[in-house]
């Protein structure tokens, strides 16, 4: 197992801490005494959990590093990661909630792509999933609504609506994706 998947899992493992963590802070402010300390642990976890997905990505690349169980786990632990903040984040007692429309945006999104990869990998034989920009900045900007509201910022609005929009797109270009596939397989003679 490579180095850079070692650090994918750690961020894994680092998803049942941040929720709970996560979830206590919320109970200390519905209870009327937040505890600044766990929101500042939870804050610190999800950052480590974003630095160390820069760093696995650029110890896969520049180290010669990728391997099979890598390309599977690093976006599943972005998924995963991003899906727990955004959930826990949207439910819990926190001082600002993202609105329903987000979560449940990305949930959709991220559902539908799963499902479409699915019936596309039965209709062809095999799924193309390729990485686009998109993608990627849907991801920073999931990242940055999420700490925008762990910080406290004013205006939480502003990067979701960001976030919101980035998901929309990317979910739009994988399924763009995903019909030239189908449509290239069945010109095939």
């Amino acid at each position: 197992m490579t180095f850079a998947t070692q650090i994918t899992i750690f961020r894994i493992l680092l998803i049942p801490l941040f929720i709970g963590l996560a979830v206590y802070y919320g109970q200390s402010v519905t209870a009327g005494m937040p505890n600044e300390t766990l929101r500042l642990w939870t804050i610190g976890i999800f950052s480590l959990a974003a630095f160390s997905d820069a760093l696995d990505g650029y110890i896969a690349r520049n180290f010669n590093q990728a391997s099979k169980l890598g390309a599977i786990l690093d976006p599943l632990a972005d998924k995963l990661m991003l899906l727990s903040a955004i959930i826990t984040l949207s439910f819990t007692g926190w001082r600002q909630h993202f609105p329903l429309w987000f979560p449940t945006l990305v949930i959709f999104k991220d559902l539908a792509s799963i499902g479409a990869a699915f019936l596309i990998d039965h209709l062809v034989g095999k799924c193309d999933i390729k990485a686009h920009w998109t993608g990627k900045v849907s991801t920073v900007a999931q990242f940055t609504a999420i700490l925008w509201l762990m910080v406290d910022l004013p205006y939480l609005i502003l990067p979701t609506v960001v976030a919101g929009a980035f998901t929309l797109i990317s979910g739009f270009r994988n399924l763009a994706d995903g019909v030239e596939q189908v449509k290239k397989h069945d010109a095939q003679p």
